[in-house]
């Protein structure tokens, strides 16, 4: 079941990130930043368990971005993602938003479902709110891709 997250996920939604941002999979998240941004995420719920995360961040009036994407590993290769990215592309859409994009390395599973690579200067909004304040950078080895909705 996938459903929009709640205060008291906030800390799951971390300890599901961290194990992928130690694998260098995914950029760590801040307990204090998924808490600002719990709006954002849903959460993919199998027998009361939260197994996956994934949220739709607003950057501006056409575009936000999927971001914390992520399945615990034992459930993966399951479609889970998909129906994760596809639950957020449908709130996009209700939104009136005309596109989404990631920053993943995660292209094959991102081409799959639709999105294309696209140079990062078309993403001004995200690399000059967020991205200037990222550790990585100007050397980000991150691929972005977008999907017209």
């Amino acid at each position: 079941m996938i459903r929009k997250a709640r205060i008291d996920d906030a800390k799951k939604i971390k300890t599901l990130i961290e194990g992928f941002a130690k694998q260098n999979l995914m950029l760590i998240r801040p307990l204090s930043d998924i808490y600002e941004c719990i709006r954002d995420f849903c959460v993919l719920e199998i027998d009361g368990k939260i197994c996956g995360c994934g949220a739709l961040h607003i950057f501006w009036e056409d575009i936000a971005e999927i971001r914390s994407l992520c399945v615990n590993s034992e459930y993966q290769r399951k479609g889970l993602g998909k129906e994760i990215v596809n639950f957020l592309i449908e709130e996009a859409r209700q939104l009136k938003l005309k596109k989404v994009f990631a920053l993943t390395y995660q292209v094959v599973f991102f081409k799959s479902i639709g999105f294309e690579i696209v140079d990062k200067s078309h993403l001004p909004q995200k690399i000059w709110s967020e991205c200037v304040k990222c550790p990585k950078f100007p050397d980000c080895d991150e691929v972005a891709m977008i999907r017209k909705i």
